[in-house]
């Protein structure tokens, strides 16, 4: 059974502003609410490889493994940079033009998947997160972590839809000044520039 308390936790934790948030807000804020759903949908789905790991024990041995730990830690600094530098370009993963087919919207989604897959304190968070919540019992243990890991997962999308849809709503607004957008884009940069600097300086 769900507790109030994971719940809460939970929440907490999905409504803390972090790379996936800032993805969202980007892409509402440049390309509107349908968008920015797509968004949500990839960063929601770039935990199930975490979550799975957390399942598995694979999460304990990144965290003990210095040199598979620092690969996938190097791997996300180098994408959120490359974000950076998108958001910085007109014509880039982060330009002001709507998702007009299902295609350009799973590359949307694709984007926001591999933000968090290629953040390893995701699963190390996981490790740390579920077990405390669990019944204690090891024959319903993984069936427990899963059905955690859902309702984790759906909080992230429905919380995740919320920041999208508010970021869309002030674009409008944002979109009658160019100078706005273009002090937006720059904030936006150097805000995924600063997230690569702290994972950059995370260790196992």
């Amino acid at each position: 059974m769900i507790s109030t308390q994971f719940l809460v936790t939970a929440l907490v934790v999905v409504l803390a502003p972090g790379t996936g948030v800032l993805y969202t807000l980007a892409i509402g804020l440049g390309r509107g609410r349908r968008a920015a759903a797509w968004a949500a949908l990839g960063c929601t789905l770039g935990i199930l490889p975490h979550l799975a790991a957390a399942i598995l024990g694979l999460a304990a041995l990144l965290h003990t493994s210095a040199l598979a730990f620092t690969m996938l830690k190097w791997a996300g600094v180098a994408y959120l940079l490359y974000l950076a530098s998108q958001a910085l370009r007109s014509g880039g993963a982060l330009a002001l033009e709507e998702d007009r087919t299902a295609e350009e919207g799973w590359r949307t989604a694709r984007r926001g998947t591999l933000i968090n897959v290629l953040n390893p304190k995701l699963s190390i968070f996981f490790l740390a997160l579920l077990p405390p919540f669990l019944s204690g019992d090891p024959a319903t243990a993984t069936a427990e972590m899963i059905g955690l890991g859902a309702v984790f997962m759906a909080l992230t999308f429905a919380v995740f839809l919320l920041y999208g849809a508010f970021a869309a709503l002030a674009r409008d607004r944002l979109l009658a000044s160019r100078r706005a957008m273009t002090w937006l884009n720059r904030t936006f940069a150097a805000a995924f520039a600063a997230l690569a600097g702290r994972l950059a300086l995370e260790r196992a």
